[in-house]
């Protein structure tokens, strides 16, 4: 007995006939159902028994001992015990480890005996498992196994030979009655022998048949995993190119570029918003793995809902189709809301986008409402819309992702099939549901639940570097100073003044670092406005020794490069004395979630190339230049006015 591991004997069968193993096997459903073992448990372990039993059959004192054994936990337990030079297959002992919580094969000291043991966890009993043992052997007594049958026929037999003794006037009478017995006897046997071999094919077939689940459960799992490393790395890959498209036309549009004329202009727009579309569904595709593989999670924050109605209105009202009214309540005071704000925006926004994108006249209407749930306030969203409606046998389907209902009502509207599946995923991450009605002709009524009040996440430690987590639907990102701020591009007329002019040539040598030959050529461009002199590095190895030759006022640096990726760059320009001091201001097309902040300690500033203006880096160039060098930006405080700007 194992050190800690009680035993409490059941009963004890001797193996020598097939017959046997029928009473061990049904013996130990007996015991499974009196300890509360049941369903899948049950049948593994009387499947794993009775082969057991059937491989060992005929070997030298061939026993199986029923027990409990008592540890931290309750585990049923059967005991093989023989004597012979004999191991079980590999095979059995690979199903059984498999099966089972418990496989143990092992030499017994005494007579150089051997023992298998095979034990499968049971719940934690009400009582003392002395007491629960107690019982299960009562019970046992009690059970009309098919050795109790045999013991019975074989009891009469020697009772009617007794009786024969007895009395010679009823020989004869005894002679027949044992003649049936005999028959009834064979009959039994030749059943037994059936019922074995439908149960060792069984089995065999039940041990294989679990071995092939199992398998294909891990080839299931190993796809889904390739699926969503896929998603996440084509969506990466998307947004470096997304991004450069719409910062650039956002630069050409900008109010400090050089003018366009209005055909220019309107085509740079129809560039930036089919890019802003692109990179929206990236960002649904990127959220959908992220939410896969467990990494999305909310960060809720005190949302002004007014505000955030006020900008889904601006945004969607372009979108509606001629005839069809969208109605999004102004001018009401709600009560606090604590959530994820670019998680609501998006659930809202596909939402009303589905709803106007199927609705060809009457209305889209978004009504929201304060309620008192269960466990505390509640914020219900309800969008109306007259559209044309979803068949009822579809209302399920329309949750599975890129699925979509066909019908005349898609031509010119296409679309991933992402929306509801996405805006229903990150309604759940907010401790929500989303609900859906539909009629078809009549149109459809989607209603979103989400709590008034999420857990505050919780404050990050103070000696990482603060990068600001902006808005992913925000506008566009404006420059800040302090250790690794990411800068908001919103015009600083939004922010209570009016934007500085661009000085002209506020440096002398700007050095910039990005493998997108694309993004760096329009974006030296722009720098020609701040910058004497620009230079481009598109090869990353050869950044730290362009610096050095150069001796740059700034060097921008790109983060995702092949070969020396930024992070390295940035190690090796604070570890070369020579440019260790020079200021490095990080232009990514990455979230700041997505950014290694503790990699990026002398960095001064880290700005999103989707939301750069031409004031933004007006004020980047301007403050970066003007701020004398630190050693280190880890640990320092933000600068006042900081977070204001965040």
């Amino acid at each position: 007995m194992n050190a800690g591991r009680s035993l409490h004997e059941l009963i004890t069968i001797a193996l020598g006939e097939a017959r046997d193993v029928v009473t061990l096997r049904r013996c130990t459903q007996a015991v499974c159902r009196a300890t509360g073992v049941a369903g899948t448990p049950l049948v593994r372990l009387t499947t794993v028994v009775s082969e057991a039993g059937e491989h060992l059959l005929g070997t030298q004192d061939l026993t199986a001992e029923l027990c409990l054994e008592e540890s931290d936990t309750v585990a049923v337990a059967v005991r093989f015990r023989w004597r012979e030079e004999r191991r079980p297959s590999d095979a059995l002992l690979a199903a059984a480890a498999r099966l089972l919580d418990a496989t143990r094969l092992e030499p017994v000291a005494d007579n150089g005996r051997h023992e298998l043991v095979l034990s499968q966890r049971a719940p934690a009993p009400a009582g003392s498992v002395r007491e629960l043992a107690a019982d299960v052997r009562d019970r046992l007594a009690g059970t009309d196994t098919a050795a109790d049958l045999i013991d019975a026929l074989r009891t009469q037999n020697r009772q009617l030979l007794a009786a024969l003794e007895e009395s010679e006037r009823q020989h004869e009478e005894l002679q027949r009655l044992n003649a049936e017995l005999e028959e009834t006897n064979a009959g039994v046997m030749a059943l037994y022998s059936e019922l074995t071999s439908e149960l060792q094919a069984t089995n065999s077939g039940v041990v294989a048949l679990y071995a092939e689940l199992e398998d294909k459960t891990r080839q299931l799992e190993a796809a889904h995993e390739s699926k969503t490393r896929f998603w996440a790395n084509v969506s990466h890959e998307l947004r470096s190119p997304v991004n450069s498209v719409i910062s650039l036309a956002r630069l050409l549009l900008d109010t400090g570029a050089d003018p366009l004329s209005d055909e220019q202009r309107q085509q740079v727009a129809l560039v930036q918003a089919s890019g802003s579309t692109l990179l929206a569904l990236v960002d649904e595709l990127l959220d959908v793995a992220k939410a896969e593989s467990g990494r999305l999670e909310p960060h809720p924050v005190d949302t002004d809902l007014r505000s955030l109605l006020h900008q889904l209105r601006g945004t969607l009202r372009g979108t509606a189709q001629p005839g069809v009214a969208l109605h999004i309540p102004d001018g009401i005071r709600w009560g606090p809301l604590l959530t994820d704000e670019v998680m609501l925006t998006r659930i809202l926004r596909n939402v009303l986008s589905n709803a106007l994108k199927f609705t060809t006249e009457g209305s889209v209407t978004l009504t929201v409402t304060e309620e008192d749930g269960d466990s505390g306030p509640r914020f219900v969203f309800r969008v109306q819309d007259t559209g044309v409606g979803i068949p009822a046998e579809e209302l399920d389907r329309v949750f599975e992702e890129f699925y979509q209902v066909r019908g005349p009502h898609q031509r010119g509207r296409a679309g991933t099939g992402l929306g509801l599946p996405y805006a229903r995923r990150l309604t759940q991450l907010l401790g929500g549901s989303l609900t859906l009605g539909s009629e078809v002709g009549v149109g459809t009524s989607v209603v979103v639940d989400i709590p008034a009040l999420s857990a505050r996440p919780m404050p990050e430690a103070p000696a990482e570097p603060a990068v600001a987590a902006p808005s992913h639907d925000s506008p566009a990102e404006s420059a800040g100073t302090g250790p690794v701020l990411t800068a908001q591009d919103a015009p600083l007329a939004d922010r209570g003044g009016p934007p500085e002019p661009p000085p002209h040539a506020a440096v002398n040598s700007v050095v910039v670092v990005d493998d997108d030959e694309t993004f760096a050529a329009g974006f030296r461009t722009l720098l020609t406005a701040y910058a004497a002199s620009v230079t481009v590095v598109t090869d990353s190895a050869l950044a730290v020794d362009t610096v050095e030759r150069e001796g740059p006022d700034i060097v921008f640096l790109d983060l995702n490069m092949p070969g020396t990726d930024g992070y390295e760059v940035s190690r090796l320009l604070a570890a070369n004395p020579a440019t260790a001091r020079v200021p490095v201001v990080v232009l990514t097309a990455l979230e700041p979630a997505d950014v290694d902040r503790t990699r990026l300690a002398q960095v001064r500033l880290v700005l999103n190339k989707s939301r750069l203006t031409s004031a933004g880096l007006a004020s980047a160039v301007r403050q970066t230049a003007l701020r004398p060098p630190q050693p280190s930006a880890i640990g320092s405080p933000a600068p006042p006015g900081a977070e204001e700007r965040r």
